[in-house]
């Protein structure tokens, strides 16, 4: 048996927000494995036992550039300490150029846009002169180029925190926007079925099982009422099984909308600043008794 210590169920915790001792009970009946004690609590405590992935704490922006003609764009991420240097004229600046540079020259990955030239110099340099300007740190997290089949439509959201990219093939510039606008907002892990990871799928289908059986539901029940759930979960978080955000009877998914346009999106790219990063939480009280046991010394 694996020894469950504070830190393990402090761990599960900040993922879950489900209480401590209920933490402890998962993490013991796991054996110390954090991915099944979180499988465990969303069994008995349902989807509110699941937030990690919703939890978006880093800072910075999203800088989007598109092709007069809507044929290529690209998408940047651009992450900065503090939500006031987000806000910088330079810092937004930077972050405009970097993808109008991706967009022209298609650099094959972080490094290569790095060293691209930029102002005189090269982007690193152009950013590590930033760096010293500004007197906080910033980083190139991730980029996209694309090349549309169609045509691209764009649309930034809260202080370009979200940024969206829609391929659209068909339809006219209006529906593309709102199509970004609803991405935006619903968040699409995927265009369609066979976009989404087939080991979350499997974790769905295990929790809905674990969750009918102990609701006392017959054992000839379970695959049937796991197909249920899955399929339930796939319109939650595919694009085209998504209700659209604007849908006049509340009914009408972007499949159905796509159809009566006579359109359909090719693909679509979607950045969240900080997605997947958790932000260091400072504890001011150590960080000064650390810095004054360090002066004595």
């Amino acid at each position: 048996m694996a020894a469950i210590t504070a830190s393990m169920v402090a761990e599960l915790r900040g993922k879950t927000d489900a209480p401590m001792m209920e933490c402890k009970k998962a993490l013991t009946e796991a054996d110390g494995d954090l991915v099944r004690a979180e499988e465990i609590l969303r069994v008995r405590l349902g989807n509110k036992a699941s937030k990690a992935s919703a939890r978006v704490a880093a800072e910075g922006v999203v800088a989007l550039d598109v092709a007069a003609d809507g044929k290529t764009g690209a998408i940047v991420e651009v992450n900065s300490e503090t939500d006031f240097v987000a806000k910088n004229d330079d810092f937004l600046a930077f972050s405009r150029k970097l993808a109008g540079l991706v967009s022209a020259s298609a650099p094959a990955d972080v490094a290569a846009l790095s060293a691209a030239p930029l102002d005189g110099g090269t982007v690193e340099s152009v950013r590590t002169a930033l760096v010293g300007k500004i007197g906080e740190n910033m980083s190139i997290r991730r980029f996209a180029r694309i090349a549309a089949q169609g045509r691209l439509l764009s649309y930034v959201h809260g202080g370009s925190k979200i940024g969206v990219l829609v391929d659209l093939v068909g339809g006219d510039d209006a529906l593309g926007r709102d199509l970004a606008m609803h991405i935006a907002a619903s968040k699409p892990k995927a265009l369609d079925a066979s976009g989404v990871d087939a080991a979350l799928l499997e974790t769905e289908r295990r929790v809905a099982v674990e969750k009918a059986r102990e609701a006392g539901k017959p054992e000839a029940m379970l695959e049937k009422i796991a197909e249920g759930t899955v399929q339930k979960f796939l319109k939650d978080v595919t694009l085209l099984g998504q209700v659209f955000v604007k849908a006049e009877d509340g009914k009408q998914t972007i499949e159905q909308l796509l159809k009566a346009k006579g359109a359909r999106v090719a693909s679509f790219t979607l950045y969240v600043v900080g997605e997947g990063i958790e932000k260091k939480v400072a504890d001011f009280a150590a960080e000064v008794a650390a810095q004054a046991a360090a002066a004595r010394q």
